[in-house]
C-alpha cells in the first residue's frame, strides 16, 4: 500500500518505537505509584521524555509538560482550563473541530462569546482581523499552527504580537506540524503549545501533550487519583500532577520519547525538506491537470498536504477508487475542518487529501499522480 493518509497519523514509525514499547511492556509498572524498581523505572522514563519534550519545543521548565491521549485531549484542557463565563475567544476559519467543539460547547454552556478570523477561498486567513476582533473582555486566542485541509500555516509571530499587545493568552494547535519542523514556543511567544505523538511526531497513538509556559493559573479538566497527597480533598496544585489525573500511558510515553530520540538525530530541519519535495512533487504533478481542482496557497512555506477534487466526483467515490484500483490510502471528506470547507466552497463535496511523510519515497508520488491522471480520462 501507498500511504498518503499521514495528516490522519503515521502509519510508518521509526523501528524504535516499537522497540521501545515492548521493552517497556515487559519492565514498567506505574509511574509514582511506588518506589519498587518497575515503579521508578517507569518514573524515570516518563520524565525523561519530558524533559526530551520541553528541548524540542522550547518549554522552559520539563515539569510544565502535561501527557494526554492526543492533541485533543491537551486542547480539551487548555480552553478548558482558562476561558470562563464572560471570557471572549477569538480562533479562526482554519480550526479543526477539536478547538471548535470545545470552543462552541463554552458558548452554548457558559455564553462565551467566539469572533473567527476568515479565510478566503485559498484558505488565507485575514490577519489584519485579529487586531480588529479584541474586545476588553477578551481572553484568548486559539489558533492551529497549520491547516490539517490545505497545508497552510498560520504566522505565529503575527498572532503573538497581537496577543502579546493586548496581554492575551495564545493557545497554539500544534498537531500537524509537531515533529515536522521546528517550534520553539518560548521565541514564538506561545502560551500553550498542544501536540499529538501519532501524527508529525511518529509516535504511537494515545500519546500527546500540551506544553505551558510559567505562570499560567489552569483549572483541571479531569481529577482523581496521582499517587501523592491522597488525604487531600482537591487536585494536587503542582504540574503536572494537576493535570494528570489517572494512570499514564506510560508505555506510549516510552514510544514517544524514542520517536523524539529519532526526530532529533534525523533533524526537523531534514524532515521538514523532504516532506516538503514530496509534497512540491506531486503538486506540480497534479495541478495542472484537466478538471482537478487543487486547494491552498502553494507560495512559500507550508504543511506537506495537498488537497484536491476532480470535475464534479465526490470526494469519498475518488479515495475509494484510488484505495480499490491503485491501493493509495488517502483522506476524503470533511476532515473535521467544516468551516475551513465553507470558506473554499467544497461543503458538500469534501476534498481528497494526500498527506506526505519522511517514510514516502518519490516513486509512491510518482504512483500517485499518474493514478490522478487516470482518473481524470
Amino acid at each position: 500500500m501507498i500511504y498518503l493518509d499521514n495528516a490522519a497519523t503515521t502509519l510508518y514509525k521509526p523501528p524504535q518505537v516499537a522497540d521501545a514499547m515492548m521493552q517497556a511492556l515487559q519492565v514498567m509498572g506505574n509511574s509514582s505509584r511506588g518506589t519498587h524498581a518497575s515503579s521508578l523505572n517507569a518514573a524515570h522514563s516518563v520524565y525523561a521524555a519530558r524533559v526530551k519534550l520541553a528541548e524540542l519545543f522550547g518549554c522552559t521548565r520539563p515539569d510544565h509538560v502535561v501527557f494526554t491521549c492526543n492533541a485533543t485531549e491537551a486542547l480539551n484542557i487548555a480552553i478548558f482550563g482558562l476561558i470562563s463565563r464572560g471570557d471572549h475567544v477569538i480562533t479562526t476559519d482554519l480550526e479543526h473541530n477539536s478547538v471548535l467543539r470545545p470552543l462552541y460547547s463554552l458558548e452554548d454552556q457558559q455564553g462565551v462569546d467566539l469572533d473567527f478570523v476568515s479565510a478566503d477561498k485559498d484558505g488565507n486567513l485575514n490577519y489584519a482581523e485579529f487586531e480588529k476582533l479584541v474586545r476588553p473582555n477578551t481572553k484568548a486566542i486559539v489558533c492551529t499552527h497549520a491547516s490539517n485541509l490545505t497545508g497552510n500555516l498560520t504566522d505565529i509571530a503575527k498572532v503573538s504580537d497581537v496577543a502579546a499587545a493586548h496581554g492575551l493568552i495564545l493557545i497554539v494547535d500544534g498537531a500537524q506540524t509537531a515533529g515536522t519542523r521546528p517550534i520553539n514556543m518560548t521565541e514564538l511567544g506561545i502560551d500553550l503549545l498542544c501536540f499529538t505523538g501519532h501524527k508529525g511526531m511518529m509516535g504511537p497513538q494515545g500519546t500527546g501533550g500540551l506544553c505551558m509556559r510559567e505562570g499560567l493559573e489552569i483549572r483541571p479538566f479531569k481529577v482523581g487519583g496521582t499517587g501523592v497527597q491522597s488525604y487531600s480533598r482537591v487536585q494536587p496544585p503542582q504540574l503536572p500532577t494537576l493535570l494528570e489525573a489517572g494512570t499514564l500511558n506510560a508505555h506510549g510515553i516510552c514510544g514517544l520519547s524514542a520517536a523524539v530520540d529519532f526526530l532529533n538525530a534525523v533533524g526537523l530541519q531534514a524532515i521538514h525538506e523532504k516532506e516538503k519535495l514530496l509534497m512540491r512533487r506531486f503538486y506540480e504533478g497534479v495541478k495542472d491537470l484537466p478538471n482537478v481542482t487543487v486547494y491552498g496557497n502553494f507560495c512559500g512555506d507550508r504543511g506537506a498536504i495537498v488537497s484536491l477534487n476532480i470535475g464534479d466526483y465526490q470526494s469519498g467515490a475518488v479515495a475509494d477508487a484510488l484505495s480499490e484500483e491503485y491501493d493509495i490510502a488517502t483522506r476524503p471528506g470533511v476532515h473535521c475542518a467544516p468551516r475551513m470547507h465553507r470558506a473554499l466552497g467544497t461543503e458538500q463535496q469534501g476534498a481528497v487529501r494526500f498527506s506526505f511523510s519522511w517514510f514516502n519515497t518519490e516513486e509512491e508520488i510518482d504512483c500517485a499522480i499518474q493514478a490522478v491522471k487516470e482518473l481524470t480520462v
